[in-house]
This record gives structure tokens, sequence and C-alpha cells, in this order.
């Protein structure tokens, strides 16, 4: 097992996938990351040099129910060495982080969007899977919620050091990030309680398919937190961009709240129900000092923010559950 796999805590993992629907899957793992990681990425010895430089301190305080804060002696000299390796991980989108009296001002307030959605789901005791992960913030806030264990799958590599800057000094927390896709996934895992998939959907190219692939990934019962970009309509609204979407390519469908309520009836979820339908401000996603690009203020037409600069409907976002029966 490589050195990266045991600081992501895999062996941890696999110790907890014992003796569960998950195990014959979990038992692949170290092989499926050791080719992974052989393949890697330009940056990743990089990035792993920033988690590298990350000072020995001690979490004494944490808070994840309310936000993500850690707090414990941290001299001077450490918070500088600690700004310093995590700057080395820039750009920062989803969070935000307090880490030792030092912030992580994120793209994305992150901890809004969770304030919308956490009323609503009951996380007490519960095997997560979040998919589309991104750096790991909301897998810490669903711990904080009381779930029993939590794995996120993203593949994007910085994100993976992103999250292990934080498993750092989490490191005994059930929480655990693989770089993986959600196609590379088995199918009919049929091993959690609960699946979030938020701001993936309309990335993806067959919608019902990804909507197919989470319900495999459900035990029966289980609950799905689907979150995405939506347009206003009725059940046979949907929005197909000609080319870009707010700058972006890889947006393919934005469904109405109605039709998306149809897609997840017609692949087979019961119980479905939108519990919040929001406009992104330009307060919620926005450039920081940790993610200096460009963000959704330059995505909007200077003259009417109502429109993407394309001249679409601006970002709306729905979060909806839906039961597997």
């Amino acid at each position: 097992m490589t050195a990266l796999a045991t600081r992501a805590g895999l062996p941890a993992l696999l110790a907890r996938l014992h003796g569960t629907p998950l195990a014959s899957w979990a038992a692949t793992l170290p092989d499926l990351l050791a080719d992974k990681l052989a393949r890697g990425h330009g940056d990743l010895t990089r990035w792993q040099a920033a988690v590298d430089a990350l000072p020995a301190l001690d979490a004494r305080q944490r808070e994840l129910a309310e936000t993500f804060h850690l707090a414990g002696p941290c001299s001077d000299a450490q918070r500088a060495a600690l700004e310093q390796a995590l700057k080395g991980l820039i750009p920062w989108r989803k969070g935000p982080f307090e880490l030792f009296g030092m912030h992580i001002d994120t793209e994305w307030r992150s901890d809004w969007k969770w304030a919308r959605i956490a009323p609503h789901l009951d996380l007490r005791g519960k095997r997560v899977l979040d998919v589309g992960c991104g750096n790991g913030y909301y897998q810490w806030r669903m711990l904080g919620a009381g779930a029993d264990c939590v794995i996120g799958v993203d593949p994007n590599w910085l994100f993976f050091c992103q999250f292990l800057a934080m498993k750092h000094y989490l490191p005994e927390l059930p929480a655990w990030h693989l770089p993986l896709a959600l196609e590379e996934l088995p199918a009919s895992l049929e091993g959690f309680d609960t699946v979030f998939s938020m701001g993936v959907l309309y990335h993806r190219r067959s919608p019902i398919d990804h909507l197919l692939a989470l319900k495999d990934c459900l035990m029966r019962g289980g609950e799905l937190l689907l979150e995405t970009l939506v347009v206003e309509g009725d059940a046979q609204t949907v929005l197909v961009p000609e080319d870009r979407y707010a700058q972006m390519r890889n947006v393919w469908f934005l469904p109405s709240v109605a039709a998306l309520e149809l897609w997840l009836r017609r692949a087979g979820f019961v119980d479905v129900r939108c519990i919040d339908v929001s406009v992104t401000s330009v307060e919620e996603q926005r450039s920081t000092e940790w993610m200096r690009f460009q963000s959704l203020p330059e995505f909007l037409d200077p003259q009417d923010r109502s429109k993407t600069i394309e001249g679409l409907p601006a970002p709306r976002r729905a979060a909806l559950l839906a039961r597997k029966p």
C-alpha cells in the first residue's frame, strides 16, 4: 500500500467496511488506488509537498456541526507555515475552513448551502456516500450532523490533496476521500444509507443514467439528496445550452424542478420532494484571496444580473430528496 493511500486512511477504511455490504468492493481499493496513483497528475508531487509541509498541530477544539472550526495551541511561526502550505493548494473552491486562527475564504460559501439543506436531513448513524465531493467540505459537515462514516468520491487530485490537508488534523475521524469517479464504482453496490450528489447532474451528458447509478449505490430504503442547477417551468421544461452556460462548457441539462422530479420518478425513486430552491448570489460565489480566478460576478450580464453573460437565466439551484424503494 502506498504512503499516500496510508495517509488517506485506506487501512482504517478497509477495517471500517469489513463485514458490511461494501466489504468486497473495499478489498479492490488498494490495487485500484495504486493504479490511479501510478498514473497520477503532473502537479500531484507539488500538491503532496504542500500537504507534507503542514505543521504538527493539535486540534483540541473541533466544531463540525455549526461550521468547520479547528483550534488549539499555534505559534505565529506555525500559523505562517500553515498558511504557506495551504496556499500551495490554491484554488480553494468549497468551504470556508477555520484552522488555528486562520481563515480560508473559499470561492463558495458552502456553509450557506449546507444551512439550507441540513434541517431536512437525518444522518445520525448513517453510512454516507458523497459523489463529486470536491475537497470534502460537506463530508466534515455530514460527520458534524451525526453520520457514522462518510466516503467521498471525486477524481480531482487537487481536491484530494485539500481533503488530506484537513484529514491531517482529524486523522481518526471516519471520513475518506477516494480519487474516483462514480463510473468507477461497481454496479449494484447497494451499500449506503444516504447518497449525496451536489453540483454534478448538470455536468452529465446522460442525467437519467446518473440518477440510476446513484440509486445503485443505495441500500433499499436509502435516501438520495440531489442538488443541481434548475430553471423555471413545467415538467417538460429543460434548458440545453447551445455552447456555454455561465462560461462553463460542460453544462448539458438544466431541468425545471417539476422535470427533475419526473426524472427521479422515472429512475425508480419514490417520495420525491423539493426541499429548497435558491438563486445563487454574488455573495455566495465569488473570487477571493484563496480563489483568484473569475467567478460568478464575471459570469453574469453586467447590465442584468438575472441573466448569465450568454443571456440565459442566472444560476438557480434546487435540492431534492428521494428514496429508493
